[in-house]
């Protein structure tokens, strides 16, 4: 997808700040953090969203929650509490349509996800 904002990520052509790479997924510092820890992890490859997954990204995505726990180790949270979430769809806030998680930690986050 030549406009989408995380595959130009994906392909280097829009610097991040990288913190896990390797050749199905990436993770980068949201640049708009919500928490003092809010990371971005992606499928590489381009899909919308949960709904639109082929045979290779749901393998891709099936290794999100493995990589979630060694950057929220790494990242100093994986003890204290973080989490980790997706939006699908305009509803729901989703404001990239490229599959994306958000691993969010670092504070209390509360029981509630929206306000």
């Amino acid at each position: 997808m030549s406009e989408c904002l995380f595959c130009k990520i994906a392909a280097k052509e829009i610097p991040a700040a990288v913190v896990y790479e390797d050749d199905a997924i990436l993770a980068f510092k949201d640049i708009f953090p919500q928490a003092p820890v809010h990371l971005l992890v992606i499928p590489k490859e381009h899909c919308a969203g949960l709904g639109d997954m082929t045979p290779r990204i749901t393998a891709a995505v099936g290794r999100i929650p493995q990589v979630a726990v060694r950057l929220a180790e790494e990242a100093g949270v994986l003890e204290a509490g973080w989490r980790l979430l997706t939006n699908c769809g305009p509803d729901s806030g989703q404001s990239v349509f490229h599959l994306h998680f958000h691993l969010l930690g670092g504070k209390p986050l509360g029981g509630k996800l929206c306000q």
